[in-house]
């Protein structure tokens, strides 16, 4: 008699988010891909900053016991009739739009007024398998290492980012925050053409790897205030940091005409100079995760291999250590980008 392989039992590992605080790893039912589905083996889920709240108990819409995880990347297990081919490398796009609100007749699903996202309104992707509508699916058009195909989610980010600040070749480029978004958003504007990028971290050990991936590192000692620099400090701003010490330096580093755009998610209201906005006809930007377009452009550069995304320091925890793998996320000392994998072995 043979021993039952993972493909074979008919449930699943997952890591399930029991109560605040308190994850466990259980079996599931195994999940079947339904019409317009595909399933999706699950090779990473990464952790993003918006997980903090859920994990806390504080998240307005995740309803506990929950599998969490947005940010997926696997192989097809089961296409369907999709198109997509069986053990193809994919990144999921988690987005959920109503397809009935005014921005989605606008065709702007992702400001979607009742937008959902998988592993937050639905069951994610912590666990070994996940059905997902189709249309979500990108496949990667070469072979990606699996830690940098896992980097999809957040750096359709950075590409939504760049776009809405319609950053030109030759401008120059200042961020706030060397977080995983940070970073990618760092990488994303020196690809686009950014003629000087630099990354304001009050962390010695992030500004290293800032420095590490050829961009400029600034403390917050070091940041330039744009009257004091003849306005030649930079051209677009960027709130990768999301912090109460950060909003009221928006517009005292912006120049005259500057764009400031606002790519983290601020908790409560944030002090902001409205006088020297008007006074310098800054413009704010604000960016909600992307558009299809910018999902489908993260994973061609992935897939290109045209950004260095193996000089981001990446940490992975299997589905037993979430816990673990979440206190690290939280403390901002370990590894940039933590990673939770979903099969029973390391990925190389």
């Amino acid at each position: 008699m043979t021993t039952p392989t993972i493909e074979t039992i008919p449930d699943i590992r997952a890591a399930v988010l029991k109560a605040p605080e308190q994850f466990g790893t259980q079996r599931l039912r195994r999940p079947e891909a339904g019409p317009g589905e595909v399933l999706v083996r699950v090779s990473f889920t990464g952790i993003c900053g918006s997980d903090f709240p859920i994990v806390s108990g504080t998240h307005p819409r995740a309803t506990l016991p929950l599998v969490m995880g947005h940010e997926i990347t696997g192989t097809i297990e089961n296409p369907g009739d999709s198109g997509l081919t069986e053990g193809a490398t994919v990144a999921v796009n988690p987005l959920l739009p109503c397809d009935t609100c005014g921005a989605c007749r606008k065709e702007l699903w992702h400001v979607c007024r009742n937008l959902r996202l998988l592993g937050i309104d639905t069951p994610g992707s912590m666990a070994e398998l996940i059905a997902v509508p189709a249309a979500n699916v990108i496949p990667f058009s070469e072979n990606v290492p699996a830690k940098e195909a896992a980097l999809a989610e957040p750096l359709a980010v950075a590409v939504h980012a760049i776009r809405r600040a319609r950053l030109a070749a030759g401008e120059r480029v200042l961020i706030f925050g060397a977080g995983p978004i940070g970073i990618l958003v760092a990488l994303a504007a020196r690809h686009a053409g950014a003629a000087d990028v630099a990354v304001v971290e009050p962390s010695e050990r992030r500004r290293e790897v800032v420095e590490a991936l050829g961009l400029r590192a600034l403390g917050p000692s070091d940041v330039p205030v744009a009257k004091e620099h003849g306005e030649t400090a930079t051209d677009v701003v960027f709130d990768c940091a999301g912090h109460h010490s950060v909003t009221p330096l928006l517009t005292k580093v912006a120049p005259v005409r500057g764009r400031i755009v606002i790519v983290a998610v601020h908790h409560g209201s944030a002090e902001v100079d409205l006088r020297e906005l008007a006074f310098a006809e800054q413009e704010i930007i604000g960016v909600r995760v992307y558009e299809s377009a910018d999902f489908a452009e993260s994973v061609r550069l992935i897939s290109h291999h045209e950004l260095p995304l193996a000089g981001i320091p990446i940490s992975e925890y299997p589905l037993e250590s979430v816990e673990e793998a979440f206190a690290e996320a939280r403390s901002g000392t370990g590894a940039v980008k933590i990673l939770v994998r979903s099969l029973p072995q390391p990925l190389h």
